[in-house]
């Protein structure tokens, strides 16, 4: 086996892979190639390193070099200099990242980015199945199900149930077979972190789900994943075909007398499907709505047999519990929120992608010192946390620290992770009609009140950005948003209001500018905003009037402009051709 003096991991992770890191990764080695290197410098292809925002990521080891957006045509460069010469090439090193990943704790994470995703024999050098064999060899599943009560992980999909406490449930329930689902139908706009997860490290996710089965008697399991996730779905393809091939998932695993089989079910996309009676009737091939509780899945899921369900990231976290114990675990976060949270950091902040926290972090640490703040210097507004079903919290709840229980208390949810951060030029409004928007065309249809109720509040909204609304709509819209959070049948509806009463909550003034001013104060509602010109800087070059596609604006030339709102398509052609600025958006 060759002995090589540099490593150069490459993100193959999908956000890279968009941006060209197969190119790259082919012109580097077509490069090392012809300079006679290959048999010196190895190059991988990793998962995700978590900064989307400057892929496509190369990292080159033992020195530990980051470079940030890297070409296809910075390839002889890199190997010129810094793998012949052993010199740096600056230009690629001009993002500052230290920032990003100083505050994170990547404990789920910490093998993204840092091994070959389809390479079982990586994973294992890193103690993976490790977990599994401790499980099998020196416990009993009542104390694997000890283990994870005792480290306080709750399920990280959204809901927060204590993950020991569930698996005691589908551990006492009788009947010979049983299931264990992985969730991965991860539907939320913005949010890639059970993607990332799958893509850059399928191998955890499998011994996770592989001592739960254990701990919980069940001897087959599915994975639930959403076929708009190829990558994901071809990389847990060829981990599930090498663990078998390694004697880690199939028959007698380990040579034990137990045995653990895993599926993928492919979904279709449909929202609702990550809830987890319509994910059990999607993969029994029966259309994807949920049903009422009682029974629970751990007593009759999947087929009618007792079944548990966790997410992506639950799942993740179960190895390096089982390896180090729940005492380790234990001791990370706040006292009823354990451990760490994966977060998709999104929007508009300096550093977009992944990031692993501590429970118990300030919001103001993970946008300002971990995301580097709000683009182009202007100011903070909003963060909407949980998903489209999640709340907005504001500037006076930066210095919460994030947990279940204060999330709550504000008014919205950990959800799966979505963490969507807004500027002062945001309109509220027009983002709670986004999420709205997005949750009733997602609503399955089979209970009136998330069906009926969430269609009659987005209507009231789209009336209110189109300067329609009156002071009645807020009461409606409050009095629906609280009859359907109560009489919803799933999750989906309970949480669709949400965002309509954290933003009426924190910014009422706002909604009321709408209504009573017919003025939107963000500039971005365009039933409310329109363009004008200054006459005091017009200079009558007619330039606006050559460029205007509908003749909106009248003038002679060397006099002041003007525009007629009433035909003016707010295409802003007009902005851009006038060399004085004497157009503006208001």
């Amino acid at each position: 086996m060759p002995t090589y003096q540099r490593q150069v991991l490459i993100c193959g992770g999908t956000g890279c892979v968009a941006s060209g890191s197969l190119e790259l990764q082919e012109a580097l080695k077509d490069r090392l190639e012809a300079c006679g290197l290959t048999d010196r410098v190895l190059v991988l292809q990793t998962g995700c390193h978590g900064i989307c925002e400057a892929g496509p990521i190369v990292v080159i080891h033992p020195e530990g070099t980051v470079y940030t957006e890297v070409r296809p045509e910075d390839a002889a460069e890199i190997v010129e200099e810094h793998l012949r010469r052993g010199r740096h090439v600056e230009r690629l090193m001009q993002r500052d990242i230290h920032s990003f990943y100083a505050g994170q704790m990547r404990l789920t994470l910490q093998n993204c980015g840092r091994i070959d995703p389809e390479r079982i024999e990586e994973y294992i050098a890193y103690d993976g199945y490790q977990g599994l064999a401790n499980a099998l060899f020196s416990m009993t599943p009542e104390e694997v199900v000890e283990q994870v009560a005792l480290s306080g992980l709750r399920g990280r999909g959204g809901g927060g149930f204590p993950t020991g406490k569930k698996w005691e449930f589908c551990a006492r329930a009788g009947g010979g077979k049983k299931y264990v689902i992985c969730n991965a139908d991860e539907g939320d706009p913005g949010a890639f972190m059970d993607r990332s997860l799958l893509e850059g490290d399928p191998n955890a996710i499998l011994e996770g789900m592989a001592i739960g089965a254990y701990a919980m008697g069940a001897d087959e399991g599915y994975i639930y994943c959403r076929t708009e996730y190829p990558l994901a779905v071809e990389r847990l393809h060829t981990a599930i075909a090498q663990a078998e091939e390694y004697g880690l998932l199939g028959d007698n695993i380990m040579g034990t007398d137990f045995s653990f089989h895993v599926h993928i079910k492919e979904g279709a996309g449909a929202f609702v499907c990550g809830e987890e009676t319509a994910l059990m009737a999607s993969i029994e091939g029966k259309r994807g709505t949920p049903r009422p509780r009682p029974p629970f899945p751990a007593d009759s899921g999947l087929w009618g047999k007792p079944t548990n369900i966790n997410n992506v990231e639950t799942w993740g976290q179960i190895p390096q519990i089982i390896l180090k114990g729940g005492d380790w675990y234990n001791a990370v976060g706040t006292e009823r929120s354990r451990g760490t949270k994966v977060f998709a950091l999104t929007g508009k902040v300096n550093n977009t992608g992944l990031v692993e926290v501590p429970m118990g972090i300030t919001l103001r640490e993970i946008i300002f010192d971990i995301g580097g703040g709000i683009r182009k210097g202007k100011g903070f507004k909003a963060v909407q946390i949980g998903g489209p079903s999640g709340g907005c919290l504001t500037e006076e709840h930066l210095d919460l620290p994030v947990s279940y229980e204060s999330l709550s208390e504000a008014g919205a949810i950990m959800g799966s992770g979505g963490l969507v951060v807004m500027d002062d030029e945001t309109c509220i409004v027009d983002v709670a009609r986004f999420f709205l928007e997005f949750t009733q065309a997602e609503s399955c249809g089979k209970c009136p009140p998330c069906r009926e109720g969430t269609k009659k509040m987005l209507d009231i909204l789209n009336r209110i950005t189109e300067g329609e609304g009156s002071p009645e709509d807020i009461d409606t819209l409050e009095r629906l948003a609280y009859q359907i959070r109560e009489t919803s049948l799933c999750g989906l509806g309970q949480t669709a209001p949400n965002p309509v009463l954290t933003t009426l909550r924190y910014f009422r003034d706002e909604y009321m500018a709408h209504i009573e001013e017919k003025r939107c104060p963000a500039g971005v509602c365009q039933a409310l905003t329109g363009y004008s010109i200054d006459p005091d800087r017009c200079v009558g070059c007619t330039k606006c009037a050559q460029v205007c596609p509908v003749q909106a604006i009248q003038g002679e030339r060397g006099t002041p402009h003007s525009i007629d709102r009433e035909t003016c398509i707010q295409c802003g052609a007009c902005v851009k051709a006038c060399p004085v600025q004497a157009i503006s958006r208001s």
